[in-house]
């Protein structure tokens, strides 16, 4: 006779594989044995093995991001959590859904400061949607859709649940079924706000839109590029959100966030209409909330966000549409309108977007120009190939000089967190093996999370690895050269041999100091298959895709 039981474990995962889950990212602790054994019976529902907490959260942040469905981490208390609160953190301020599931403490020792214990729901509370512990293993199937949809609604993020280790052994009634999978609600624009929207934009002479964010997928990003193109309204994008529209559209007006061209910096400041669609129009985004200004009065400002909480609440908005952005976005390219002109503007600004993001060779080229290696890779790669990154004034030659053709194509923390692009890449090449990936890391930002080196050999992800080594934590150097002028304290690194290392995760390598050994090294690493790495070695006083130098900062300090 069947047993008329189950563990609570095999029902939380029975939950999860009904709600579609085809992957978890983990380290595994002896506070979820149980559920790791109910997933060696579930061979729909891929386990990779990770090396850090941080790198499993991470690639949980960016499988959410590339599926617009949570991705799924399990880690355990105490340190496990601790690690993995950054990638928690990134998917909150990102805006991309996840769950973290947290191995936790026996119901009995609570709140005892046991063996790792720690308090997740205030730990975690003020970092995500929601932060609970499921102490009744009946009420599993309850959670885990809860969770799934406070993930995917409104703003998407992260959910944090604590698993008491003895409740996953619990015996549950075997009749207790999943629910029903869990579908991001569907919020229309309204008619009435869709009209005051269009009569603000006939009455405007110079009118910009910021996009990308919270909810963007492909439906919104076809649908807004068409409704643009249609009008001639210029598009930027919010900070490392360059896949939100093409950027062979003929209105992409580039991005902003660190380093843009003042060009567009200056028409944004100077537009009289602003329409932001998904984007929080945070710090990065808006220069400290200057780019547009806060207070605006000879500005408009259209805001468009799927979470009623975000709107109004740092700027003040002339037109608030709570909405689905994909939603809206249809509703816009299929509205009628015939008192809308067409704005030359668009083209304006692409124009001046292609003059900014078409790398010309300086008359005294550094032997490794970054510029002309992110053109070189430009000609090698596939259009839409993914490039993943984490933080560092590195990235921004990508930001300026790569076009990020398809969607998603752009992998990079808004939250500014370090050692995201490895773990990111890992996730990128498991979820979309029939493409190209790319990560791209500093010297100090690679050795954050680079151990993932291992995860991506072990599975048998195909990825090249890029480590820009200036021997500094560049970005701190900037900011404290512009300062502090010629007083360097603590940003100084010495750094392993990166090739080396890399090979001894089996990875094949090269190093390259000029840009000619770039090149050929990009060209073979295209010939091969598995994990690729390029130790990339420049020289301090290259800062940024903006031209600055350490010498340069120093003479303007």
């Amino acid at each position: 006779m069947a047993d008329p039981t189950k563990t609570a474990a095999e029902l939380l995962v029975e939950c999860l594989a009904e709600q579609g889950t085809d992957r978890i990212f983990t380290v595994p602790g002896e506070s979820f044995l149980a559920v790791l054994d109910a997933l060696h019976e579930r061979s729909e529902i891929e386990t990779i093995t990770c090396r850090q907490e941080g790198g499993v959260a991470f690639m949980a942040c960016a499988d959410g991001a590339m599926t617009q469905k949570p991705g799924i981490a399990f880690v355990t208390r105490g340190p496990g959590a601790t690690n993995a609160s950054i990638g928690v953190h990134v998917a909150h301020q990102d805006s991309q859904p996840m769950i973290l599931f947290v191995g936790d403490v026996d119901r009995a020792m609570r709140d005892r400061e046991g063996f790792q214990e720690i308090d997740f729901s205030a730990f975690f509370g003020p970092i995500c949607k929601w932060a609970a512990r499921i102490d009744d293993a009946a009420r599993i199937p309850e959670y885990i859709a809860r969770a799934y949809s406070v993930a995917i609604s409104g703003r998407p993020g992260p959910v944090v649940l604590a698993l008491p280790e003895d409740m996953l052994c619990d015996q549950v009634d075997a009749a207790l079924a999943p629910r029903p999978p869990v579908t991001r609600p569907a919020q229309a624009a309204c008619p009435d706000a869709m009209q005051a929207l269009f009569a603000l934009i006939a009455d405007a002479a110079s009118p910009i839109a910021i996009i990308g964010g919270a909810g963007w997928n492909a439906k919104a990003r076809d649908h807004f590029q068409r409704f643009a193109e249609s009008i001639g309204l210029p598009v930027a994008t919010a900070f490392r959100r360059q896949d939100a529209i093409s950027p062979s559209s003929p209105v992409f007006a580039g991005n902003l966030g660190y380093g843009p061209n003042p060009k567009l910096v200056a028409r944004v400041k100077n537009a009289d209409l602003v329409l932001a669609v998904g984007a929080r129009l945070g710090e990065a985004t808006t220069d400290g909330y200057t780019v547009p200004p806060l207070e605006h009065p000879d500005q408009l400002l259209v805001h468009v966000h799927p979470d009623p909480e975000e709107l109004g609440r740092v700027y003040r908005t002339e037109l608030a549409l709570c909405c689905a952005v994909d939603e809206f976005a249809e509703t816009a390219a299929l509205w009628e309108d015939h008192t809308v002109i067409p704005f030359d503007a668009g083209a304006e600004a692409h124009a001046e977007w292609e003059a900014w993001a078409t790398h010309s060779p300086a008359d005294a080229p550094p032997a490794l120009d970054m510029g002309a290696c992110v053109s070189a890779m430009r000609a090698a790669l596939s259009p839409d190939a993914i490039i993943c990154n984490g933080a560092g004034n590195f990235s921004g030659w990508w930001h300026r000089y790569w076009r990020y053709e398809g969607l998603p194509t752009q992998l990079a923390p808004t939250a500014g967190a370090m050692g995201y692009g490895v773990p990111a890449a890992v996730a990128a090449a498991l979820r979309h093996p029939e493409r190209q990936i790319v990560a791209i890391a500093g010297d100090g930002d690679f050795l954050m999370n680079g151990q993932e080196l291992a995860t991506a050999v072990q599975y048998g992800a195909n990825l090249l690895v890029l480590v820009v080594d200036n021997s500094a934590y560049g970005t701190i150097r900037m900011h404290q050269e512009r300062e502090y002028p010629g007083r360097v304290s603590a940003t100084r690194l010495s750094n392993p041999d990166f090739a080396t290392l890399g090979a001894s995760f089996g990875s094949w390598s090269a190093t390259a100091t000029t840009t000619e050994e770039f090149t050929d090294a990009l060209a073979e690493a295209l010939t091969r298959q598995g994990l690729r790495l390029i130790h990339m070695k420049i020289d301090i006083e290259q800062l940024a895709a903006s031209g600055a130098t350490i010498s340069g900062l120093r003479a303007k300090a």
